[in-house]
């Protein structure tokens, strides 16, 4: 699945491929992260 980051006021909002918000992170790499927990195993 392909991502978006986008910079909004100082964070970093996350939407997937179709668009939708999935959260907000206060870095690129705190996104990346976040990322890589949610992804199943």
């Amino acid at each position: 699945m392909d991502y978006v980051f986008k910079s909004n006021n100082g964070h970093i909002e996350v939407y997937d491929e179709s668009g939708k918000f999935l959260f907000s992170a206060d870095s690129v790499s705190e996104a990346r992260e976040e990322l890589r927990a949610r992804r199943p195993e």
